[in-house]
């Protein structure tokens, strides 16, 4: 998958289409039938965030995806959407309530690329914050980090992949292993500006 293959267009009818699929299973519990198919495959990831409105600071609610397409695009967004709003174990369904105050985000990610691991330092130059999602395998279980995470949490490098590391439940300094597998992939994310507003495209 490559940029040029999900216009800015398409990337807004994802959106929408995320948002259309939770409401209508948060309101009815039924699942969409969308006419419009598609044969493009691509890894992609739904990603929930709460406005709050005094604050007007933007807290993670929900994310949900798949790094391996198993169906065409618009179905594999129906999915990871109403997973994303509904089963995320780090948090509980969202309700009716909340949907005017939640902005959803689309990210539409290349294939990962093996990054072969040998000197540190050399290892951590090849990747760059803001541009590269990272995804682990290693002897302790897998674990991913979409490209916006470190961005939006200012990690830097070695701090991304201690948190890489955690988040596949690993020692802070399992990548170095010669077992464990890091790979990098890039993404195309789409966003609403506002709960159900603009959706505006943000290349990394």
């Amino acid at each position: 998958m490559t940029y040029d293959q999900i216009s800015t267009q398409e990337g807004v009818e994802l959106v929408r289409l995320a948002r259309t699929s939770v409401e209508t299973f948060i309101k009815s519990k039924k699942l969409i039938s969308v006419e419009k198919h598609s044969n493009k495959k691509a890894g992609v990831f739904v990603t929930l965030y709460y406005i709050n409105r005094r604050s007007n600071k933007r807290n993670l609610r929900g994310c949900i995806g798949y790094i391996f397409p198993s169906q065409d695009i618009y179905q594999s967004v129906i999915a990871a959407a109403i997973n994303a709003a509904t089963e995320d174990p780090r948090f509980i369904a969202i309700n009716e309530k909340e949907l005017d105050d939640v902005i959803f985000e689309v990210s539409v990610l290349t294939k990962p690329s093996l990054i072969r691991v040998g000197d540190t330092d050399e290892s951590l130059s090849k990747i760059v914050i803001g541009r590269d999602g990272l995804m682990l395998e290693s002897r302790y279980g897998s674990g991913l980090l979409l490209p916006q995470v470190p961005v939006e949490q200012k990690w830097n490098t070695r701090e991304y992949l201690t948190n890489l590391c955690h988040k596949a439940g690993a020692p802070s300094d399992v990548w170095l292993l010669p077992d464990s597998r890091l790979y990098s992939f890039y993404s195309l994310i789409f966003r609403e500006k506002l709960p159900n507003r603009e959706v505006y495209a943000e290349k990394t």
